[in-house]
């Protein structure tokens, strides 16, 4: 009585989309990571550099090199300014990967509760076509007795 479960090819597309969703989350996640990291590494520059100008100026600086560090400096504050939007759409990318690896997790959970009922259902069948055939063979086996006293 071994009946196939019905739904295993929508349980395997469904396993599939899983893994797909889980490889694409890890990438989004590093590439977040990876952004974050630019911008930190931006910033770390900026201050050095701001630093930089800053120590020059006490020693007295030639007003065209103090230029140059100033121009440097604005082009340092564009290249963050970009970076910190590109962290911000990088965490929405995130977050819509995580919405659809939740998704697909929860679709995943449905179509393998159903897949474990379907097996209880078949556990439970099967004994009960087990318990018929014991009780025929009791009822033969008694009705042969009754009928050789």
């Amino acid at each position: 009585m071994d009946k196939h479960f019905k739904l295993q090819p929508l349980l395997n597309l469904a396993q599939k989309e899983n893994d797909t969703a889980t490889r694409k989350l890890g990438q989004l996640n590093r590439q977040q990571h990876e952004t974050q990291n630019k911008l930190e590494m931006l910033l770390q520059y900026r201050k050095d550099y701001q630093d930089r100008l800053q120590n020059a100026t006490q020693q007295g600086m030639d007003p065209a090199l103090m230029r140059n560090f100033q121009e440097f400096i604005n082009k340092l504050d564009a290249a963050i300014a970009q970076q910190r939007k590109a962290v911000e759409q990088s965490e929405l990318t995130t977050q819509m990967g995580r919405c659809e690896f939740t998704s697909t997790q929860r679709k995943l959970k449905s179509f393998d509760t159903l897949q474990q009922r379907h097996v209880q259902e078949q556990v439970k069948a099967e004994a009960k076509q087990e318990q018929r055939a014991m009780d025929e063979h009791t009822g033969r086996f008694v009705a042969y007795k009754m009928q050789n006293k």
